[in-house]
């Protein structure tokens, strides 16, 4: 970006930075399921020590198919698996270690877990990715760069090649070796054009250019969420002092990580840096931990607090990845799934009626026909409606054509041509004629869900205070919640 540019050239030059197609087809997934599981879930560690005997790994009645079936239960479209992490177990029997699956009793030593997933989330319907840990405890290369390095991309290379199509490839920041550790220098790029030759529609997340991580495990997102930041922000994760290093509590419930102002317009003049689209994924789990432990057994999340971080997530301008630790048996608790299942059915009644559907629709302006204010009633996410150019506040009215109870909106943004929308607000008319404020928000993005107390008016009107260049909307969508009005622990920002 040019930053000698007159403010409105630089500003309209950040609106249109836009995602990819990969990118936007990650977005469009919203709600997907993290699964870890491998020799920690025998030992009951977080982190393995490398030095684990395959012996220990032996679930008894392992069923890819039940994770995949509580995960549809929730509402999740795809789940990405733990493939190999810090201890360096292999789930498939990987030929250039012997420390996977096959060295273990079960399936009798030809098993191969990775597949099984894949196969299971093919049959399923579910999207399937790969978390592969770039730290590895037990590979003896580590440490010695270029002989690692060429080991981990023949382990990538199987797991792109073996296993289908692939929609993430998750890699991790954590690091545990210390000042007196291994030093392994990781060859991200080595990594990244192997995943763009075999594997070109998945995304690369947390160390990688596609996906960025939401800088916390706590499920705490920010009150302004950019798709659009500097482009120094992809080599924050490929830093380890950035990243976990001490397998603790503490960094799962860590919550200021990283700045809460990635993208506003002070932050993206003063960086004096070329913008990228950049989005953002949050990452919790469950339960406290991340492999599961019979301990907490009673300390899965309830459905308030799943919720939520669903709302902050998803309704965030983020994607939500949720946790879901496999026990002994190759199961996913019972627990788990009832609570799973519960999130599930919230979700599709909140959801289940826009009474934005029957609307009567105005605009402050409309640019043309393609692009009249009807756009933001319909189910079609390629069109959208806007203003003039240079219209940087506008608003919409709606006329539910009778009473209606709310206590959900839902926005969306056209951000296939980049992300615009800073400030605006929401009000009801009331009774005198007059209009009443009850919400009022910052960016929008890919999906905005404001939550608020039960609001009762025939009609609406989002009025878009601050924009970039002229702001878009390609969805509209009123709610009713059967949560009583309240909004679940989501504060009106």
């Amino acid at each position: 970006m040019n930053y000698e540019l007159q403010p409105a050239e630089w500003i309209k030059s950040a609106a249109q930075v836009s995602p990819s197609e990969r990118q936007l087809r990650w977005q469009e997934m919203e709600f997907y399921a993290f699964i870890h599981f491998t020799v920690n879930t025998f030992t009951d560690r977080e982190w393995g020590t490398g030095d684990e005997d395959p012996a220990i790994f032996n679930p008894s009645e392992l069923s890819a198919a039940q994770w995949v079936q509580a995960c549809k239960a929730a509402g999740m479209k795809g789940l990405i698996l733990t493939c190999k992490h810090h201890d360096g177990f292999c789930l498939w029997p990987s030929q250039f270690t012997a420390h996977t699956v096959a060295a273990s009793p079960w399936r009798n030593g030809d098993g191969d877990l990775v597949r099984e997933v894949a196969d299971a989330c093919r049959e399923g319907g579910l999207k399937f990715g790969v978390y592969l840990s770039p730290w590895d405890r037990h590979e003896a290369t580590y440490g010695d760069s270029a002989r690692y390095n060429e080991f981990f991309l023949q382990q990538l290379r199987e797991l792109l090649t073996n296993y289908g199509d692939i929609f993430c490839v998750w890699f991790d920041g954590a690091c545990g070796e210390g000042p007196i550790g291994k030093r392994q220098v990781y060859d991200w790029d080595a990594y990244y054009a192997l995943i763009r030759e075999l594997q070109p529609e998945a995304v690369i997340s947390v160390c990688g250019p596609d996906v960025r991580w939401c800088g916390n495990e706590a499920g705490h997102t920010r009150e302004s969420e950019w798709s659009v930041v500097p482009a120094h922000m992809q080599d924050n994760e490929k830093i380890q002092e950035q990243s976990q290093q001490v397998d603790d509590g503490e960094f799962a419930t860590r919550i200021n990580t990283q700045d809460s102002d990635l993208g506003s317009r002070v932050v993206i003049r003063s960086q004096g840096d070329q913008l990228i689209w950049y989005p953002a994924e949050v990452n919790t789990s469950i339960r406290p931990g991340w492999f599961y432990h019979a301990s907490e057994d009673d300390q899965v999340k309830i459905l308030e607090e799943l919720l939520a971080v669903y709302y902050g997530a998803v309704g965030g301008n983020a994607t939500f990845l949720l946790n879901l630790p496999p026990d002994t048996r190759g199961l996913i608790h019972e627990r788990d799934v009832e609570r799973l299942q519960e999130l599930g059915d919230s979700l599709r009644t909140i959801f289940q009626e826009n009474l934005a559907l029957q609307a009567l629709v105005k605009a402050s302006e409309t640019m043309d026909e393609q692009h009249a204010v009807s756009e933001v009633l319909t189910e079609r996410r390629e069109t959208y409606w806007c203003p003039h150019e240079g219209t940087e506040q506008a608003w919409i009215e709606l006329d539910l054509q009778g009473e209606r109870s709310f206590d959900r909106v839902v926005l969306m943004e056209h951000i296939q041509t980049g992300q615009r929308i800073e400030r605006f607000t929401l009000e009801s008319q009331r009774a005198d004629g007059g209009w009443e404020e009850f919400y009022k928000g910052t960016v929008v993005g890919y999906k905005r869900i404001c939550c608020f107390p039960q609001v009762t008016s025939r009609r609406m009107r989002v009025t878009i205070h601050e924009s970039r260049w002229y702001p878009t909307l390609s969805g509209l969508g009123i709610y009713l919640s059967e949560r009583g009005g309240l909004s679940n622990g989501v504060a009106n920002v």
